[in-house]
């Protein structure tokens, strides 16, 4: 009875030691080159999220950069009559706030809600520039889990075909083939959380710069009501 318990814990043992084994040779990479032919679409969604990202982060940095000087300077500017100089520097200073100010500078003289309608047009041409391809993230965060569970469907069929064809009903086989059916649907997932994060980081940095035109709108408005010198 001994020499048959020993038998089971060693066998148990080795089984133990080759799972253990089995584990230390599965890498993520190794994971990712099963998951079949609908992995390169997965891998373009992400290259394209990713690109998408850092473009549309450097362009929205770079539009919400102003120097905090600039509505001083052009305050100064109109109260002391010199309109063509704030002009200038709203020309010259590349924002969409300087962009703003210079439509309204052009519009000086004219009654404000005129003023203000200029305004807001540009403005919301310069939010449009900013929220450009935004919806491209927004697609990918909604399309590859997709992919990703048509990967899985597509690799279930293929392995229960298979199954049904050979008549080899072993549970190994069975369970080594959906898990490796499973990686698109684990890829997809991840890739369309990566992009849904992107997406919902850049619309808040979008609303962010917004605000600050909206801010430099009123305070323009404010500037063009007060007595000039």
């Amino acid at each position: 009875m001994s020499v048959l318990l020993q038998i089971v814990a060693d066998t148990t043992v080795q089984a133990v030691q080759t799972g253990q084994e089995a584990m230390a040779k599965i890498s993520v990479w190794g994971l990712l080159g099963k998951g079949g032919v609908l992995m390169y679409p997965l891998y373009f969604l992400l290259i394209l999220a990713i690109f998408m990202f850092f473009e549309r982060f450097l362009a929205i940095r770079k539009a919400s950069r102003i120097d905090g000087n600039f509505m001083h300077v052009i305050r100064e500017n109109i109260l002391s009559g010199n309109v063509q100089a704030a002009r200038n520097l709203a020309r010259t200073t590349d924002s969409p706030v300087a962009r703003i100010i210079e439509k309204g500078l052009r519009r000086v003289g004219k009654p404000i809600d005129v003023i203000e309608k200029s305004m807001e047009s540009v403005g919301r041409l310069e939010l449009y520039n900013m929220e450009k391809n935004l919806n491209i993230l927004s697609l990918i965060a909604g399309i590859a889990p997709m992919f990703g569970f048509l990967g899985t469907i597509v690799g279930m069929i293929q392995l229960f075909f298979e199954i049904n064809s050979t008549g080899n009903f072993e549970l190994s086989v069975i369970a080594g083939g959906i898990y490796v059916k499973m990686i698109t649907s684990g890829t997809g997932l991840v890739i369309g959380l990566i992009a849904y994060i992107m997406h919902n980081y850049l619309a808040t940095q979008v609303d962010k710069t917004a605000n600050k035109m909206e801010i430099a709108s009123t305070e323009f408005i404010d500037i063009l009501q007060e007595p000039t010198r």
